[in-house]
């Protein structure tokens, strides 16, 4: 499995997203209040600019999720899945806090969620 280093995980601020380019592909990586970390496509399929990076992070019943900054759509970021339109979906990928505390993205984890 490839991973690819993105940065130290105390550079990412909680609740927050930066976005990192990985094998080509745009992430958005997530730190929430609890220090979990998730990965997801940086692309809003709604709008399709690279701008998830930059949404707000949050929750709705509990689920951590992103808003997109332009129209405003709710992603989880467990899943990938848009939870104000169920046919809507982004890429979500495996990210984990590795050896010395940095954050790894693989593009080969990817979930794909099913409509």
């Amino acid at each position: 499995m490839n991973w690819t280093t993105i940065c130290a995980f105390e550079a990412l601020p909680p609740e927050r997203g930066v976005c990192a380019l990985v094998e080509g592909a745009q992430v958005a990586i997530f730190r929430t209040y609890e220090d979990e970390v998730y990965a997801l496509g940086n692309l809003d399929p709604f709008s399709g600019a690279y701008v998830l990076s930059r949404g707000i992070v949050g929750t709705r019943l509990g689920e951590p999720t992103v808003a997109s900054p332009l129209h405003k759509q709710v992603f989880s970021l467990a899943t990938g899945r848009c939870l104000d339109d169920a046919s809507v979906s982004v890429p979500r990928y495996a990210v984990r806090v590795g050896v010395g505390g940095h954050v790894e993205v693989s593009l080969e984890q990817r979930v794909e969620v099913g409509v």
